[in-house]
């Protein structure tokens, strides 16, 4: 068999549905054999960084590896930054490049370089491939480190050379992951922590959604009483309309769930990641009680120390934990805390503050509008199980603040590595992922531009994608931060198109918001659309932002 038919192959086993990617003349043989098979479809990119970030997207919700592809050089060079936000957010991806053929790897040669090593810090395994015979093996243990917790990107390289050679090995059957039960004796301690805690706190990180265990999480919240928060990348774990969920965790002192942190005696971080969000945020003086449950041992920080450390399967880790709680209770039926009875007063205060901050302005018609009345019009117009995905920039805290979400993998935030122009090809996969549902990209009008281009990616593939440009023709949070440290801002201000001709003139539709009380009329509109991509722009009043840097927080 050709080597390119067999690594084709290999993945049809591993059971890849789509590459995203652009072709090269190395890459040529892969291109031919995607030709023959029956299995996997390419989708034709405009831009190496789309196809990363669909690959991204496509891994964090279907929990299979995503697949992204390019030629050598430039080619590979373009992924970086997708790969690198991909690994950085846990997301499952395979970036495959091309390469010069193996005579000339040893000297300069046109558009070689040492791609292998340029993936290694943002991949947990880069290879190039030298011989046809070992692709089984190398695609194999590719994806099994890829879809490892913790899960992340992997790079595969393939010389010219290589591809057209010849092998008659088969490909090795994929293997159904395991993971270790928590220990008994660890599960008994941390259950007596949590007997002990006087107003324990649950926080929710992506972990949980990586591991499927929101149902049981839910349950946990419910039998326990224990209120919880989430981080940006769990919105959805627990909905929002529970009474004792507090939301997302944000990014000052003085946020609503920064003083419900201050307030917490036993946080019970369950598949948090130190990587979105740094614990000397909430655990500076260090006098919290941690029982740290997620699939690893916890990262090695200063602030964040646990006293109980249980590495195991998150769902089980937390059947057990309530199944230990159960027993206690049997034995015990007096005792006190199992509950945890009524929600803290401090707690419901900062529950009823939250709700007020995402009800506030939902009648203000003022135009450009409150971003907080822009994110409730679309989530009042979009259905629970609706995705949206937000790019990186002012209108991403907004949105981690103010959308309520209800089911997890339904807002999707890039919060570890935080690329801008993540959202337009993101929103290409989750409708590909996700084709009964609708996909709304929340975009700045900075970060729409920088991907761009994936707007006839769309429209080539008839996918009726809605994206929303906040528009107000500056790096918003980045000109705040420089006033507030300098006194004045520089070099964030440009200009924006006609974002309805550009919509057009790339088939697409679209709709220029010229008042608040139309947006969600044209939202309604989009929402209609089967097969076209539309865009909707409107102003943005980003005064408000200077609240999301502000200390001056006050209870209500």
């Amino acid at each position: 068999m050709k080597a390119a038919d067999l690594f084709i192959k290999c993945l049809e086993d591993e059971g890849v549905e789509y590459i995203f990617g652009l072709p090269g003349e190395e890459t040529n043989d892969l291109m031919m054999s995607l030709l023959d098979s029956k299995k996997i479809k390419f989708i034709l990119v405009r831009h190496e960084q789309g196809a990363a970030f669909m690959a991204d997207v496509y891994g964090r919700l279907t929990q299979k590896v995503g697949v992204c592809l390019s030629t050598l050089g430039p080619g590979a060079t373009n992924l970086t930054t997708g790969v690198a936000n991909a690994n950085m957010d846990r997301s499952p991806i395979l970036a495959i490049t091309g390469q010069t053929t193996t005579d000339v790897l040893h000297k300069e040669s046109h558009q070689n370089m040492d791609v292998v090593t340029m993936f290694k810090p943002i991949t947990k395994w880069s290879w190039s491939i030298s011989n046809p015979d070992s692709i089984p093996e190398i695609i194999r243990r590719a994806f099994k480190i890829s879809l490892a917790e913790k899960s992340g990107a992997v790079h595969l390289e393939l010389p010219q050379d290589i591809a057209k050679s010849h092998s008659e090995i088969k490909p090795i059957k994929t293997q159904e992951l395991s993971r270790s039960r928590p220990n008994d004796e660890l599960v008994k301690k941390g259950a007596k922590l949590i007997l002990e805690a006087k107003r324990p706190l649950i926080l929710v990180g992506n972990g949980v959604i990586r591991g499927s265990a929101s149902a049981c999480l839910r349950r946990f919240a419910e039998q326990t009483g224990i209120c919880s928060m989430n981080t940006f990348m769990a919105k959805g774990v627990i909905s929002d309309k529970s009474e004792r969920h507090l939301q997302t965790i944000g990014i000052k002192q003085a946020d609503h769930a920064q003083i419900a942190m201050r307030e917490a005696d036993l946080i019970i971080a369950v598949g948090y990641d130190l990587v979105e969000y740094s614990p000397k945020n909430w655990n500076r003086y260090l006098d919290k009680k941690i029982i740290h449950i997620d699939f690893t041992l916890a990262e090695v920080d200063t602030y964040y120390p646990p006293t109980v450390e249980i590495a195991a399967d998150i769902e089980d880790t937390i059947d057990a934990l309530l199944n230990e709680l159960e027993q206690i209770k049997k034995q015990n039926p007096n005792i006190n805390g199992l509950t945890h009875g009524e929600v803290p007063l401090i707690f419901r205060k900062i529950k009823e503050e939250v709700v007020c901050r995402v009800d506030r302005y939902k009648n203000d018609f003022s135009y450009p509008a409150k971003p907080e009345k822009l994110v409730t019009d679309v989530r009042n117009v979009f259905d629970e199980n609706d995705v949206i995905i937000s790019d990186v920039g002012a209108h991403k805290l907004w949105i981690a603040k103010v959308y309520n979400t209800y089911s997890p993998n339904t807002c999707l935030i890039t919060n570890g590595f935080c690329s801008m122009g993540f959202a337009l090809p993101g929103a290409i996969a989750a409708q590909l992922a996700r084709p009964n549902r609708k996909v709304v990209a929340m975009c700045g009008d900075a970060g729409f531009l920088m991907n761009v281009q994936e707007l006839e990616t769309a429209v080539r593939l008839n996918l009726p994608i809605i994206i929303v440009v906040w528009c107000d023709s500056d790096l918003g949070m980045i000109s705040l931060k420089q006033i507030d440290e300098f006194g004045k801002n520089a070099f964030t201000k440009f200009s924006n198109p006609d974002f309805v001709k550009l919509a057009e003139s790339f088939g697409a539709i679209g709709y220029s918001v010229k008042s608040t009380e139309e947006f969600p009329i044209v939202l309604q509109k989009a929402k209609n659309s089967t097969y076209i991509p539309v865009i909707v722009s409107v102003d943005v009043d980003y005064s408000r932002n200077r609240i999301l840097l502000d200390d001056n927080f006050v209870l209500l």
